[in-house]
């Protein structure tokens, strides 16, 4: 049985430029939402992605996936990383607004960690990952506030429950994305699932929005196309792949924890939305539970103490 990985300096660097790129994208979504339809919006969202990707992959001369089993896995990861996380959240978005589905979606980790649990020889449940899931999890419930979550009109829980059936879906994608690790360049393995997303989307868009029935999109709902195509799918499942690699599918998902600090950071920034007592406080229960996860500064503590 091998160690279990852990988080290293260059890790983290990657992990919180990778939370800025994925909490940009539920901004994205929302002004994207203003001029396409769920499905039509992640179709075109997989399609600008790939075409970057396999831009970069041809101009570096990249190795192509090859293989069967390779194929099945992307196939796998474009299930459960794009196609069914993206569209519950999108459509999700259509009734519940950005930040809660930000915060709803960093669930995440504590599904991942029960999952690699259970699916896993090297990433079992300790104690410090439980506990740093629970506050963690804790520091969300904080940031969203009592009665945040309202279960009393149908159209709001079913929005709910979308993007916790996305944060579900996520959990399961980093246990295929573990069998791939090490199977091939990390930007040519993240350009081949995208692109298989792209096909696997490409007949319902068609079937169930008709797109060519749409009226002509604004600016704004462009834009946000190509900011979530090139931000928050290319350049963030290079990163995501990169992170995997390097510190294990449990690891990675910490990712989700830090996106609902950047979208109340990037509100309160951009557009000028105060930051309440709860949400700081909210972001300081996160970044307990990432220590508890990451192991390294307790273990240092118990060292010191010993």
């Amino acid at each position: 049985m091998g160690s279990a990985p852990v988080m290293d300096g260059r890790a983290w660097v990657m992990l919180i430029a990778l939370s800025l790129c994925w909490g940009c994208s539920f901004l994205f979504n929302a002004l994207g939402l203003q001029g396409f339809p769920p499905l039509t919006l992640v179709f075109l969202r997989l399609l600008v992605a790939a075409l970057a990707m396999w831009a970069v992959v041809a101009l570096l001369r990249l190795p192509v996936p090859r293989g069967a089993r390779i194929w099945w896995l992307l196939i796998g990861m474009a299930l459960l990383n794009n196609v069914v996380p993206f569209s519950l959240i999108v459509w999700g978005q259509t009734r519940i607004d950005s930040g809660l589905a930000s915060i709803l979606n960093a669930s995440t980790p504590l599904w991942t960690v029960i999952v690699a649990h259970l699916t896993t020889t090297n990433e079992k449940l300790t104690a410090n990952r439980l506990l740093g899931s629970v506050v963690g999890i804790a520091g969300v419930a904080v940031m969203l506030g009592a009665g945040g979550i309202d279960f009393s009109g149908d159209g709001m829980v079913w929005g709910e429950l979308a993007v916790l059936g996305g944060a579900l879906s996520y959990a399961f994608s980093t246990i295929v994305a573990r069998r791939m690790a090490g199977t091939g360049a990390p930007l040519s393995l993240a350009s081949g699932q995208v692109a298989v997303a792209a096909v696997i989307m490409l007949p319902a868009t068609l079937i169930l929005d008709q797109p060519w029935t749409l009226p002509a999109p604004g600016s704004d709902a462009l834009l946000a196309v190509l900011g979530i195509g090139l931000i928050s799918t290319a350049l963030a499942y290079w990163l995501y792949f990169m992170i995997m690699q390097r510190a294990g599918a449990t690891n990675v998902v910490l990712v989700t924890l830090l996106i609902p600090v950047t979208a109340l950071l990037l509100g309160s920034l951009i557009l000028g939305e105060a930051l309440e007592p709860r949400q700081l406080l909210g972001m300081a229960l996160i970044g307990c539970g990432l220590i508890a996860i990451d192991g390294r500064l307790l273990r240092r503590l118990r060292v010191r103490a010993g």
